[in-house]
């Protein structure tokens, strides 16, 4: 099926435009923009720069999709965007393109969500099955794992990185890394747990959620450093989620760590 383009609309010359796409009125597609297959824009979106949306994505009235980030060094290099495949674009988002220094790309993965309001900032990496709540802000050069939740009006700090299927409080603001499966809340984001109700929902044994919980409290209580801590567990870890919670800790960061309260 051919794409249906409302006739208010303006697609800008090279613009890409998959079977199946509809684009609604008062929208406006830039040259360099890719849509893949039954891409919806509904009225007055706004899609620039070298951006790609994957197949099935929907983009709601009124979100500005890949224009050039909000960053002083910025000097108008050729940089992109990569939006992934079911992408659910609520209204007013608002997603940069990345910059030179930053690596240049921006990217969100498959199956995400981002609420009404909502911000990902330049050369930010979000992975598959993310959700953003309501007027959240992701800044620059984050990486936020497969599976988090960003409740609603949080910030989430320049180059903070957050583990795979962590959970962020509403109004918390993130200033350091998050271990993957974490609870942080608070206005100054404290590790105060697991999410273990986002364990549950995703199948996950119950021993490897017991080896999480004992992970934990060792980080929480035992000996030395932090990462003294976190290289003790690597060496006993049997479970591949404490292994992955230690992998994230080792590796590497610009940031530091909430660590348990």
């Amino acid at each position: 099926m051919t794409a249906q383009i409302h006739p208010s609309a303006v697609i800008e010359d090279g613009a890409t435009i998959g079977p199946d796409c509809v684009i609604g009125p008062f929208c406006i597609v830039g040259s360099e923009v890719v849509l893949g297959r039954g891409v919806t824009l509904k009225s007055h979106v706004v899609i620039t720069g070298d951006t790609y949306i994957g197949d099935d994505s929907t983009v709601f009235s009124f979100a500005v999709i890949g224009e050039i980030p909000q960053d002083k060094k910025f000097g108008g290099e050729k940089t992109a965007l990569r939006i992934g495949a079911r992408a659910r674009i609520r209204e007013h988002v608002t997603v940069n393109t990345g910059t030179a220094g930053g690596g240049g790309l921006t990217s969100i993965g498959d199956d995400c969500l981002l609420m009404a309001g909502c911000h990902v900032a330049h050369d930010a990496h979000i992975g598959n099955r993310v959700i953003v709540v309501n007027s959240s802000a992701v800044a620059g050069h984050c990486i936020v794992e497969d599976d988090v939740i960003i409740g609603g009006l949080c910030g989430i700090h320049q180059f903070v990185r957050i583990g795979r299927g962590a959970i962020i409080g509403a109004l918390t603001m993130v200033t350091n890394d998050v271990i993957p499966h974490a609870l942080v809340q608070g206005p100054r984001g404290k590790l105060d747990g697991l999410n273990l109700v986002g364990l549950k929902r995703k199948g996950v044994d119950r021993s490897d959620i017991t080896a999480l919980r004992a992970a934990f409290q060792a980080l929480k209580d035992g000996e030395g450093t932090f990462l003294d801590r976190a290289k003790r567990l690597g060496d006993e870890a049997e479970s591949e989620y404490v292994r992955e919670m230690v992998g994230f800790i080792l590796g590497e960061s610009d940031r530091n760590f909430l660590t348990p309260s």
